[in-house]
């Protein structure tokens, strides 16, 4: 199984600047080498592989002063990540979908790289990061790292901030546990969470709360001239307030995936088309604010490593349905209650639909139709 930790490191004004430098290197490296490629395929229809972009690389790092300032290791990861791009740009074509063509970074598109080797060109002592042609940076560990270090990436986010993310192993799956508890799961507006056992959890709702701070910093941005120093001030408070936002949401994510993992062995979610829904614009700022596939996520590979199980089951009226006798009861979104007038059952339009997620998994892992 792999992890990711994630740390903020505490570069020096110095650092910062040969961070900086190395980022830049790699951008154009790939905008480089991604344009090789292109050319070999649109002249003559040869896909140049990453040995051969490899191969030229050493002979560059020679010449170039740039290039020779940074670790190898590093330099290869880029050239890796182009030849990845197109291998899933050929895979989409064949299998009949959107292929999306490799695109070249400008500036501010390419905001990370990696080591790509174990404990090579990186290693971490003490309160300290220390990185080949960087030097030691402050990294602040807020927990211990389980498992065996495999990568370490750089990334700069978009406020300035810079983190160290570490790929780790951590060992084989555990044996997957066989489900003596299940709970159906409900994802909604209005509970953000509605369990099959009647619980729910409800979002803070972050971005309406900061709503109005940030759409007053995005208008001072927009009255500055862009890319003028106080364009660039500006930008980075509209670019924090986005960062806050994102980490109370994430918190509260994680919080929640983890009671869900608690409850029960078998974990069942609907199956949203969440692309489709946001197009409804009465209600697609609360959709993505309340991101439910980054819920999905979390519960998914929280359950993971402790060998419980997530499925989806398909969500189809899945509210309309009734719980108890599974006749069609039309709602519209407004009607918040179940009521059933074949059996009468009448409670919370959310729960019913949990209940019926709850069967819908139970009925496909009896049948064998889910995993």
């Amino acid at each position: 199984m792999r992890s990711a930790y994630k740390f903020r490191l505490y570069p020096t004004k110095d650092q910062i600047k040969k961070l900086g430098d190395t980022l830049e290197t790699c951008r154009q490296l790939y905008n480089d080498a991604l344009a090789a490629k292109k050319e070999a395929w649109e002249d003559d229809r040869y896909n140049l592989t990453y040995y051969e972009m490899a191969h030229q690389l050493s002979a560059n790092r020679k010449k170039n002063q740039a290039l020779g300032a940074v670790y190898a290791h590093v330099l290869q990861d880029v050239l890796r990540r182009v030849d990845k791009a197109f291998q899933n740009f050929f895979r989409r074509v064949k299998n009949g979908e959107k292929p999306g063509y490799p695109r070249f970074k400008g500036r501010g598109w390419y905001k990370s790289f990696t080591y790509p080797d174990a404990g090579i060109g990186y290693k971490i002592e003490g309160s300290k990061l220390i990185l080949s042609g960087i030097g030691a940076i402050r990294i602040f560990k807020h927990r211990e790292i389980e498992g065996k270090i495999k990568t370490c990436t750089i990334k700069r986010d978009s406020t300035g901030a810079w983190y160290a993310i570490f790929s780790v192993d951590t060992g084989e799956e555990p044996p997957r546990v066989e489900p003596r508890t299940a709970v159906g799961v409900d994802v909604g507006l209005k509970h953000a969470v509605t369990l099959s056992t009647g619980e729910t959890f409800s979002y803070p709702r972050y971005l309406v709360q900061m709503e109005k701070k940030l759409a007053a910093a995005q208008r001072r941005l927009s009255r500055k001239i862009k890319g003028s120093k106080n364009w660039i001030k500006q930008k980075l408070k509209v670019a924090r307030i986005h960062r806050k936002i994102r980490n109370l949401r994430d918190e509260f994510l994680h919080q929640i995936s983890k009671k869900i993992v608690d409850k029960a062995d078998l974990i069942v979610f609907e199956n949203l088309n969440i692309k489709g829904m946001v197009k409804n614009h009465n209600l697609a700022k609360h959709i993505m604010d309340h991101s439910w596939g980054r819920l999905i996520q979390y519960t998914t590979y929280k359950a993971a490593r402790v060998g419980k199980s997530v499925e989806l089951v398909d969500s189809r009226y899945t509210s309309q349905r009734c719980s108890g006798c599974g006749i069609i009861v039309p709602k519209t979104l407004k009607d918040r209650v179940h009521e059933c007038p074949r059996c009468g059952l009448r409670l919370d339009r959310d729960l019913n639909a949990a209940l019926n997620i709850l069967t819908l998994g139970l009925r496909g892992r009896a049948c064998g139709d889910t995993g």
